[in-house]
């Protein structure tokens, strides 16, 4: 049973009647899906931003992990794996725990923490961070506009300097890619690459590099509420 209290953000109501999410993740399993297709995308950054980080150890934060299908399999198979440090933070336990299997049956249990909690609240990751690959994936689509730039702004608090930021939204009308391009320039991050943009509309992934030195936490301790 999901309980609701930890979903809140920005001083709005707390949330109800919120989708299951178990079901959605069934759809990775199709290859001809779009949820497919933006993961073979977000992987693909994973890797390079694994690849083109500085040598040395490697900090993953991962908001909304869900089973983690990004992130675990591509640093289980990577030359970069034995400098990883991870934490995925989800807010489903059931979900949370097929991210832990997923986490030991790759052999990666010393590196990676997997939190249940609400991926919101800064509580779950503090001291983890800053970051030097950034995971926001699959929260743009269900979040406001304004929520979507008040976690913008803070991924400049949540990212190290020279670190990637990777990020999922739809390019559905009224498209507003364009907009938080804008908001991770204000931030102080240069876009490195983004998706195929003959992929359906239904996908977008991009992925950003932190210029500055990592800045506070800005305003309300919540990041965002889910609203779908």
């Amino acid at each position: 049973m999901i309980s609701h209290d930890a979903i809140v953000g920005q001083g709005k109501a707390i949330m109800t009647g919120l989708r299951d999410w178990k079901p959605w993740f069934a759809a990775y399993d199709d290859p001809a899906s779009p949820l497919a297709s933006r993961l073979a995308v977000v992987r693909d950054g994973i890797s390079r931003a694994l690849r083109e980080t500085a040598p040395g150890p490697i900090r993953i934060l991962s908001l909304c992990a869900g089973e983690g299908r990004d992130v675990i399999p591509v640093v289980a198979a990577h030359p970069r794996r034995a400098d990883v440090t991870a934490r995925l933070v989800e807010f489903d336990p059931e979900i949370a725990d097929v991210a832990r299997r997923a986490v030991a049956e790759a052999g990666l249990a010393d590196a990676f923490d997997v939190v249940t909690g609400d991926a919101a609240d800064p509580a779950r990751f503090a001291g983890f961070g800053p970051a030097d690959l950034l995971l926001l994936c699959g929260i743009f689509g269900n979040i406001s506009d304004a929520d979507i730039a008040h976690t913008v702004a803070n991924a400049a608090g949540l990212t190290a300097r020279h670190g990637t930021v990777i990020w999922t939204r739809h390019r559905r009308e009224p498209n507003l890619v364009p907009s938080i391009h804008g908001w991770f320039a204000e931030a102080g991050f240069t876009s490195l690459w983004e998706s195929d943009p003959a992929l359906p509309e239904s996908i977008y992934v991009a992925g950003h590099r932190q210029d500055r030195d990592p800045a506070p936490l800005r305003g309300d301790a919540k990041l965002f509420t889910f609203i779908k």
